[in-house]
């Protein structure tokens, strides 16, 4: 992607309708498409993606916006290293600040972020062991590619997103298990991550149903969720369809996420 110019104080105002038009309808995009799939948590919740080169400067929700209204233009552009964007008349949440600011400022291979404590993601977090074993096709994508935070801190201020940055160092990571919390999507672009953050939904889903049945689970051989995992990232355009397909759909039911 192309670099950006710094974001002085006279732009902050005007953030929202600065450039980058193709980026902010995926992820606005992203935030309608979420709502509909009831992964949404009230006006809480917040997904970013990065614009230039080093990761440091990304869009992101604007605070308390509910995600089935948020549009192109509604999106701020903000600078993980500017100590005063709290101060702006427009400043983000104070948790999307402290959990995506440290990300992209942290993690410059992080380029889209999606939190979300969508339900079954969520129960996953609140075992004891978090983790997502192989037991079908949509769990088996993330073998080896998911970890687990252990060390649930509060609310996602500037500590705890620091430390939750640490977590994702290994660019390998796609998933971010937030224990006692929810979970995190890692992708190069919009359609990447939510692709990512669906499928993990549902092969959660799927392992709390087959918990639910007390019988025992067929859990894959290593070499067969590694083999399964690879040929999922390696089948073509499944992301970018994915999100091709929501796109058209609003653009047919809701196109006002465009604007």
């Amino acid at each position: 992607m192309s670099s950006v110019v710094p974001i002085d104080k006279a732009k902050r105002g005007a953030s929202a309708t600065m450039g980058f038009h193709a980026e902010r309808v995926d992820l606005a995009a992203a935030f309608r498409w979420t709502a509909r799939l009831d992964m949404h948590e009230a006006v809480a919740n917040h997904f970013s993606l990065a614009v230039n080169e080093d990761g440091t400067q990304f869009l992101i929700n604007p605070n308390q916006r509910h995600f089935s209204r948020i549009c192109a233009s509604d999106l701020l552009l903000l600078d993980a290293n500017d100590p005063h964007t709290m101060e702006r008349d427009d400043a983000p949440d104070r948790t999307a600040w402290g959990l995506h600011g440290s990300i992209h400022r942290l993690c410059s291979h992080a380029r889209c972020v999606l939190h979300v404590h969508s339900i079954h993601a969520t129960v996953l977090a609140s075992l004891a062991d978090s983790r997502l074993p192989p037991i079908e096709q949509n769990s088996a994508m993330f073998f080896n590619r998911h970890v687990v935070d252990e060390e649930f801190g509060g609310l996602a201020l500037e500590e705890e997103g620091e430390r939750c940055a640490e977590l994702l160092a290994d660019p390998k990571t796609q998933i971010l298990v937030m224990g006692n919390h929810g979970v995190l999507a890692l992708g190069e672009t919009v359609g990447q991550a939510f692709n990512r953050l669906f499928y993990f939904e549902r092969g959660a889903q799927n392992y709390i149903r087959a918990l639910q049945t007390g019988k025992p689970l067929r859990i894959m051989s290593d070499e067969l969720a590694e083999q399964v995992a690879v040929d999922i990232e390696n089948y073509p355009n499944q992301s970018e369809r994915h999100m091709s397909e929501i796109k058209a759909i609003l653009d047919s039911d809701e196109p006002d996420y465009r604007n």
